[in-house]
């Protein structure tokens, strides 16, 4: 059962995409046309997503709430996962309030759906993205080191935008009104050979691989991480995600095996029956941390937070705990607000040049 605020933007998203059918149609024809696709091929690939399509919710389970708790501890004692209205939490600046940023956005994405006098903090949307090509450590590392993959039935009650809704693209859609996504795909596809992360993507090849989303998850961990930081079908969740009914599986990042946060989220998945898997990781030397790649500051934080020389996500996480126990430890480098966004931008690093985990005895030991 959703709220009525709820219900409203699911249906302003649909009405919206109902508008570019006709021509979002057109380019699905087009392209079809182009690449030998047949209509019947991409009315089973669209069949396939609507029944089988799932939404990762990314987060990095060790960020500290301001009781010092752990994401992952609030998430096996609460078993609910929420909005950043109810939890204040960021990876940068917190704008989850009246009249911050991110309710003026989804007050323009949704039509003022949320803006309704009645709308609490817990009915807000939750943001994660379409799992489209199962990659190995999920469609939008960027944004969590860990992610759930919530069961299929979910999808149904999501909203989507291709790309991210912060910047309020004209493609939207619902899995009522998927035309629109589905077109963009395809058009980037046709004219890039590249989207969502994944390179040599065609449209046959991606007619294909949406045809195969009814086939089990499969173990992650032996697989390269991708390096997606900027492309992916952004999914907004309406209702509650409830660990205990919501949530088919778990991928966390191998850094936390063997660690309290690692225990905390393998006694999650124990609690609320949910499978769980570790994807490849990223880990890099802090020797090899570029200073051109998100600003000049990363190499010295990098090198300030490692342990035995390298960076991981665990690495991060621990340095935004000590942020949060003890902000005056890091005042040289800037307000808790600045480090915070530059943890968060050293995590990008990591998607971008990390290698998987498993090779860091091997790296380490590499002769020079």
């Amino acid at each position: 059962m959703l709220h009525p605020s709820q219900s409203s933007a699911l249906s302003h998203i649909s009405s919206y995409a109902r508008t570019r059918r006709a021509a979002a149609r057109e380019t699905i024809d087009h392209v079809g046309t182009m690449c030998n696709l047949s209509p019947a091929a991409i009315e089973r690939a669209v069949a396939c997503v609507r029944q089988h399509a799932q939404i990762a919710l990314h987060f990095h389970p060790d960020r500290p709430d301001a009781q010092h708790r752990t994401v992952a501890a609030s998430l096996l004692d609460c078993g609910i996962y929420k909005s950043q209205f109810e939890t204040l939490l960021s990876n940068g600046s917190v704008s989850a309030f009246a009249g911050g940023a991110r309710d003026l956005w989804e007050q323009r994405l949704f039509g003022g759906a949320y803006q309704l006098p009645d709308t609490t903090a817990a009915l807000r949307p939750k943001y994660g993205s379409l799992d489209l090509m199962r990659h190995a450590a999920g469609p939008s590392p960027r944004f969590g080191s860990c992610f759930f993959l919530l069961s299929p039935a979910v999808s149904a009650r999501a909203t989507y935008t291709y790309l991210d809704s912060y910047q309020d693209p004209p493609e939207k859609g619902t899995f009522e009104e998927f035309d629109d996504i589905l077109a963009a795909l395809l058009a980037e596809t046709f004219t890039r050979e590249h989207a969502i992360g994944e390179p040599a993507l065609t449209p046959g090849r991606l007619i294909q691989q949406l045809a195969t989303l009814d086939q089990p998850f499969a173990d992650p961990s032996g697989r390269a991480p991708t390096r997606n930081l900027n492309h992916y079908v952004e999914a907004q969740v309406h209702g509650d995600v409830r660990l205990a009914d919501d949530v088919d599986l778990l991928v966390a990042d191998p850094s936390f095996q063997g660690t309290e946060v690692g225990r905390t989220l393998e006694s999650l998945c124990e609690r609320y029956q949910i499978r769980c898997f570790w994807h490849p990781g990223y880990t890099l030397p802090a020797t090899a941390v570029p200073p051109d790649f998100r600003g000049p500051a990363m190499p010295s934080l990098a090198a300030r937070i490692a342990s035995d020389g390298w960076v991981d996500a665990a690495a991060i996480g621990r340095a935004a705990m000590a942020l949060q126990r003890d902000p005056s430890a890091w005042a040289d480098r800037g307000a808790p607000g600045t480090v915070l966004q530059e943890l968060k931008l050293l995590w990008h690093v990591l998607v971008r040049f990390g290698h998987p985990h498993a090779s860091r005895q091997v790296l380490r030991t590499r002769p020079n």
